[in-house]
């Protein structure tokens, strides 16, 4: 049976806990249906009254939605407000100055708290330095930074005085970087001397320098370097500048600069199918709302709750749901500098159990190793620690399997706690299908139903609905306030990638295929129906991988495809035609190596295949086009069943069986 089949015929239905349902924000079946009927009777007054009670404009909106340019769509564009004011100064003005906003574990579990007001004064005096290097309103600002309360405050400082930042992984090579900084525009990058995980130092301004090194950086004008080890750096005088210096005697209060809803927020770059990384541009004011209203409805978000999301600032899951969205609603969060197997593959659990954390947000591929690592050593079980303190878990970054389900909702939430498990992705801005706490029945596997507002949909090629049970394509077909604005630099992209033709030029394409169950609605997703893999949560382009293998000296030709993983979800897979002999035995595996530290260079560690195949060429039509449809089932080790007489040399399929 397929894994769409076991998906489709799941019938476990978990109801979320009485006590839960009763105070929770969306309350039963029943709201959640109203709130979904209000949207369809009056879409963009649905949408006005939530803009108006949860975000506060510094000048209202009288224009809700504007589609006349669709599909660049325009949300409240005549209304003024600034995202770190919504994030931090209001909390000032409501009682939460003394609140806790930020719990900081570093790798080695020294905790630093931080309140609202300090993490205001720390904003503002942020924002002063970055306005003393004459960077302004409209100005690009990429932010290389380690988990940190200065990751953090760097993002809300560019927020706070109209600078748009683009904040990249700090995974990411010094080639990835330097492609960012000049696709941006970027004037200045933010960044430290070194970032520590799992006990290791690790370089970020030596990336940064080599970046920068690669010439084309020429808007560039400083890098900005937060202290965080005192390892060794090279510093470039009248270029680097130390934070320390650069926030030293700024004032504690900076104005906002008040911007256009429209104002873009940031550029966030996400792998396409075409190689080159996209530029997601996403809005101010729109971004902002869905921010707030997620973490309202999905995570039912109460004054006293502690929340923690284990993202990354530098993906999507932590901008919305770490650097504005918990700030912006007054939550307590953790913010954690390292990874979870450090010092033991126990330290979430035993971080639930010192912050009394309530609500835990992770990646399926960090569930479904801790559970290897629980069961190869018992004493570091979820089981040995105390985790009452849990109300709500959370999944994001891939579709999560039943029995992961299973066992994170029976061994984390010793079945007391709802499972979140949110679709959406970095163009979406914020949830697009999950179940709410208080109000859906979970099945293990499904997100379940939309939130109030998103119109989704499951169609063929053509655009038209498929009957539930069918698998097709996953839309959106109306826009929606945290929707990407468009690519940086290349609206025709946009257009092609989002907003195809032969979906009518209105409806979103999400690249996702999904299936509705027959009797409950329920979505599931299917996986990428472009070339794109889903690796540990991270989207990575087939192409740019290939691009960076063919781009070695000595590989003529490459194909990468995606390979079912217990751990990761998806692995990369890589099919290699040397421009010599074909390696075969140590020298295979030799070679193997050299490339998977190649592409760790020219992309990042996360690109590394996990594993490569040697053969003399690739299997081809006798028109020359690659069978990726034939390498996918042999990455499987599946036995192929289809025609293969088409082939220019059908031979080197037993080549390509052997993998290093």
């Amino acid at each position: 049976m397929s894994d769409i089949e076991t998906l489709k015929q799941e019938s476990r239905i978990f109801n979320p806990p009485e006590s839960f349902v009763k105070n929770a924000a969306i309350s039963g079946m029943e709201q959640y249906k109203a709130m979904c009927a209000a949207a369809e009777s009056d879409y963009e007054g649905f949408w006005a009254q939530l803009a108006r009670e949860n975000v506060q404009w510094h000048k209202p909106f009288t224009k809700t939605l504007n589609e006349s340019e669709a599909p660049f769509y325009k949300w409240f564009e005549d209304g003024q407000l600034n995202v770190s004011y919504n994030c931090l100064d209001r909390n000032l003005q409501n009682g939460n100055a003394g609140k806790t906003a930020i719990i900081f574990e570093s790798d080695d579990g020294k905790v630093t708290k931080v309140t609202y007001q300090e993490l205001h004064d720390k904003v503002c005096q942020f924002a002063n330095g970055l306005k003393s290097l004459g960077i302004k309103k409209g100005d690009r600002v990429v932010i290389y930074m380690p988990m940190s309360v200065e990751g953090v405050a760097a993002m809300q400082a560019c927020a706070r005085i109209g600078a748009t930042h683009s904040v990249v992984f700090g995974g990411f090579s010094a080639k990835s970087l330097q492609e960012r900084i000049i696709d941006a525009g970027a004037v200045a990058v933010i960044t430290a001397d070194e970032q520590v995980r799992g006990g290791k130092h690790l370089p970020l301004k030596a990336i940064v320098d080599e970046a920068i090194g690669m010439g084309g950086c020429d808007t560039l004008r400083n890098v900005v370097v937060y202290k965080r080890t005192g390892g060794n750096i090279n510093f470039v005088s009248g270029r680097d500048l130390w934070l320390h210096d650069v926030i030293a005697n700024q004032a504690a209060t900076c104005e906002p600069e008040w911007v256009e809803a429209e104002h873009p927020l940031f550029i966030l770059y996400t792998s396409g199918s075409t190689g080159k990384p996209k530029g997601v541009q996403h809005s101010s004011g729109g971004y902002l709302l869905w921010a707030m209203l997620t973490m309202k409805w999905t995570f039912d978000i109460k004054p006293t709750d502690v929340f923690w999301c284990t993202a990354d600032i530098g993906w999507v899951t932590g901008h919305t749901y770490i650097a504005y969205g918990p700030l912006a609603v007054g939550a307590t969060q953790i913010v954690f500098e390292g990874v979870p197997t450090f010092p033991n593959a126990g330290r979430f659990w035993d971080m639930i159990q010192k912050h009394k954390t309530t609500i835990f947000y992770t990646a399926p591929t960090a569930i479904r190793s801790l559970i290897k690592a629980a069961e190869a050593d018992p004493a570091i079980h979820p089981n040995k620690y105390d985790l009452s303190s849990l109300r709500l878990l959370g999944s994001v970054g891939e579709p999560i399997n039943p029995e992961a389900w299973m066992w994170y909702y029976k061994n984390v939430g010793r079945e007391n706690c709802p499972i979140a498990d949110t679709f959406w992705q970095t163009e979406t801005g914020g949830h697009m299908i999950t179940p709410l706490p208080g109000a859906t029945p979970m099945v293990p596997g499904s997100c379940t139903l939309p939130l109030p507002g998103i119109m989704t949909a499951v169609v063929d090629e053509t655009g038209h609905d498929l009957p539930w049970g069918q698998g097709g394509i996953l839309v959106v077909k109306r826009p929606w306030p945290a929707m990407i604005r468009t690519i940086w630099g290349d609206a025709d992209r946009f257009r092609k990638s989002y907003f195809p033709e032969e979906l009518g030029g209105k409806t979103y394409l999400a690249g996702d295929g999904a299936v509705r169950n027959e009797k409950t609605g329920y979505f599931t997703i299917t996986g990428r129906i472009d070339d794109v893999l889903n690796v540990s949560g991270h989207r990575m382009g087939t192409m740019e991988i290939e691009s960076a293998l063919v781009a070695n000296p000595i590989v003529a030709e490459a194909a990468v495809v995606g390979k079912p993983d217990e751990t990761t979800g998806e692995s990369i897979c890589a099919f290699v035609v040397l421009k010599r002999a074909r390696p075969t035995g140590d020298e295979a595996k030799q070679i193997a190596k050299e490339l998977r530290d190649w592409v760790a260079k020219e992309i990042g560690p996360i690109a590394k295949p996990k594993e490569i195949r040697f053969g003399d060429n690739l299997p081809k039509t006798r028109s020359g086009k690659i069978m990726r449809r034939l390498l996918r089932v042999i990455a499987k080790g599946e036995q192929i069943t289809q025609d293969v007489s088409t082939l220019e040399n059908p031979a080197i399929l037993e080549q390509l069986k052997l993998a290093q």
